[in-house]
């Protein structure tokens, strides 16, 4: 039977901590570590004629010790050379920068202006961050709409934390009317992208029979994907809903 014990039901609860940053370091082909290879002795004369995309990465060649010797500072600078062009991708990198500390001093404020420049190009994982710090304060005055705003336009993108926090703020209605139905199709996408925390809240809700008809069989499907994945709540669940659907057969 889809339908399970009403008792079983109401003793799950969702988990609605919103994902931190996910501050993704930035890639592009790799170079041999021993010696710099001609590639990239190509790259750095394009990047010291002013290409943008040289700039970005050669910078990235520094952050990662592609060819050259690993030097985060020297990263920065470039990833800064190639950000004041508009140069999306470097100034999502430089936005990261500032915000870990990690190549320059720690500062919330230029990460926030960073990342907005580049969340205004439509780079999703910038979006779903400077979300992040709208919702935290950090660098920017807190404001819980800007951070759906934000969510919402890394989730259209196939963002998965964005789409998790967005699930999340709709299931809670925190600076949106709450919306239950909406939440269930966020998390879903979110989940069948992997995020552990989407899954359990998705079998959740269909245990529950929130925001989407109760299916106690897809619940414990969703349930045990997170459950797999080392999620304690999940495991819990998974043996309430079981337990549920046995007794209510």
């Amino acid at each position: 039977m889809k339908m399970i014990a009403a008792a079983t039901a109401a003793a799950l609860a969702l988990c609605l901590g919103l994902t931190p940053p996910v501050f993704a370091q930035s890639t592009s082909r790799p170079a041999s570590r021993e010696q710099p290879s001609a590639d990239l002795d190509s790259t750095r004369a394009a990047a010291e004629r002013g290409d943008a995309e040289a700039q970005f990465n050669l910078a990235v060649a520094y952050e990662n010790g592609q060819g050259i010797p690993r030097d985060l500072a020297q990263a920065a600078a470039w990833y800064r050379r190639a950000a004041d062009q508009g140069q999306a991708n470097a100034q999502y990198a430089l936005g990261r920068i500032y915000a870990t500390g990690h190549g320059a001093p720690q500062d919330q404020a230029q990460a926030a202006a960073w990342l907005r420049k580049a969340a205004d190009q439509n780079h999703a994982r910038a979006q779903y961050n400077l979300g992040v710090m709208y919702a935290n304060g950090l660098g920017v005055a807190q404001d819980d709409a800007q951070a759906a705003a934000w969510y919402r336009k890394a989730a259209d993108q196939g963002n998965m934390a964005g789409q998790y926090n967005l699930g999340v703020v709709l299931a809670t209605g925190k600076s949106v009317p709450q919306n239950y139905t909406e939440a269930v199709s966020w998390f879903r996408k979110a989940a069948e992208q992997g995020a552990a925390d989407a899954q359990y809240n998705l079998g959740v809700l269909l245990a529950n029979g929130k925001g989407t008809a109760a299916d106690s069989a897809e619940a414990v499907l969703w349930l045990r994907k997170a459950a797999d994945q080392g999620h304690d709540k999940a495991r819990e669940a998974l043996r309430e809903v079981e337990a549920g659907s046995t007794t209510s057969r």
